[in-house]
């Protein structure tokens, strides 16, 4: 296992310009407003060739009027217990706080490693303020500018130096990707929690809880894959903070980053017109797809009349596209919550699915030649030779012809419908183009 750092410290110190700094993107949200991160967000980090995984926490406060003051705090608990280095985080222009005291002696109680940087030394006149922290009583404090990147060669230094020696720390880029999008308050961050078995992010009845998109590794039973917790995507509309356009942003790239999305769609509520433009998304970055009905135990008639009267729904507004799973669960009670996640891991195996460029001709070439494309102008198409492209983001089968620019969309789904019939592209888009041969 890679070794982890946790960020941790009171609101607004900086945590997670430098989380996004350590890991080299722009995952975590940065505002000056206190308390924008909430959950523990993960993030991965190398120097001078040492691979470890980077937490970065919410603020540590204690009597605030947050409403996710506890679970906040909760979070920073269980961030701290993961890691095998914590880095306290504190403020060099606002000097020793109360909560920087109370943050470092929950620190010394937790008898881990620990790393004390001080940051927001934008200027050569701020460093004078630095010994003032020795009162933290963890040692040298490291001076540094998270914003323009002072001083944390060095610190990274002192934080490898405290890592234990493990040389078998994998890749996690590597892995699979699922992103569980929806509508807000659809219950994303309730089903992630119910996977992993512990609470990973903060739930709540409020709709925006979420902010961040939050990636979790999941590593049991045999299977190894991210998850990534998104924020609700609201109408545009509706979305009316900077904060919430970020969260909104995150989330679309979480999409576009992802192998498969598992779309949440609320059961009380039924689909709706912004659970189709979160599905146009995913639709639009080729990505493979899982429908999640959430919130089934709360659905009175479960009868499979009424399963199937849903799903009969369901496909009418998503269709053209209907070669897709959905799945009626509940977080609350993990009442097939299992099944989403093995299903997911079936559509990714089918969106890496090759299939021989002889099994294709051998039931396709037949195919064809008994139900030719229909002739236009007085001409006669004919298709002799198909075959799989290698190295693509979905499946895609080229058919080679005399005149493919006479091939209408209509054939090309009666294709499309065979490839499907015959091998298993469940939950994933696939592609075809007719060109010359």
């Amino acid at each position: 296992m890679a070794n982890i750092l946790a960020i941790v410290g009171r609101p607004n110190v900086g945590k997670s310009t430098l989380f996004n700094r350590l890991t080299k993107t722009r995952r975590a949200i940065v505002m000056n407003e206190a308390g924008t991160t909430r959950d523990r967000q993960y993030g991965h980090s190398d120097w001078c060739g040492r691979e470890f995984s980077v937490i970065d926490t919410g603020g540590w406060v204690i009597n605030s009027d947050d409403t996710f003051e506890s679970e906040i705090n909760r979070q920073v608990n269980l961030a701290i217990k993961e890691a095998d280095v914590v880095l306290l985080l504190v403020d060099v222009n606002e000097g020793v706080t109360q909560f920087d005291m109370e943050v470092a002696h929950l620190l010394r109680q937790s008898k881990k490693e620990c790393v004390l940087a001080v940051n927001k030394v934008d200027t050569f006149e701020n460093q004078y303020g630095a010994p003032e922290f020795y009162k933290l009583g963890l040692g040298e404090p490291f001076i540094v500018s998270a914003e323009n990147g002072l001083g944390t060669g060095d610190l990274l230094d002192e934080i490898c130096s405290r890592f234990k020696k493990d040389d078998n720390e994998e890749d996690i880029e590597d892995l699979p990707r699922f992103a569980i999008v929806g509508r807000p308050n659809a219950g994303k961050s309730s089903i992630l929690n119910a996977f992993i078995g512990e609470d990973r992010t903060i739930v709540t009845d409020i709709p925006g809880t979420t902010r961040d998109s939050i990636y979790t590794r999941y590593n049991k039973f045999g299977k190894d894959f991210y998850l990534v917790d998104t924020a609700g995507i609201r109408k545009k509309a509706k979305v009316n903070e900077d904060l919430e356009y970020y969260s909104v942003v995150r989330s679309i790239r979480a999409i576009e980053n992802s192998d498969v999305c598992i779309l949440m769609i609320d059961a009380t509520r039924g689909i709706e017109s912004q659970d189709l433009n979160i599905y146009s998304l995913i639709q639009k970055n080729k990505k493979g797809l899982v429908v999640c009905v959430n919130k089934w135990d709360l659905v009175e008639d479960k009868s499979n009349a009424a399963i199937k009267e849903f799903e009969n729904a369901i496909r009418a507004r998503i269709a053209p596209f209907t070669d897709f799973p959905i799945i009626f669960c509940s977080a609350l009670t993990k009442q097939r919550i299992f099944k989403v996640m093995e299903t997911a891991l079936h559509v990714y195996e089918n969106k890496q699915r090759k299939v021989p460029t002889a099994q294709l001709n051998d039931k396709f070439l037949p195919l064809i030649e008994n139900y030719p494309p229909p002739a236009t102008k007085g001409k006669y198409i004919k298709i002799k030779y198909c075959t799989q492209l290698p190295n693509t983001q979905i499946p895609t089968v080229v058919f080679f012809a005399n005149l493919p620019q006479y091939v209408k969309e209509p054939y090309r789904r009666f294709l499309e419908n065979k490839l499907r019939e015959w091998w298993d592209f469940l939950g994933t888009p696939v592609q075809l183009f007719i060109r010359a041969k």
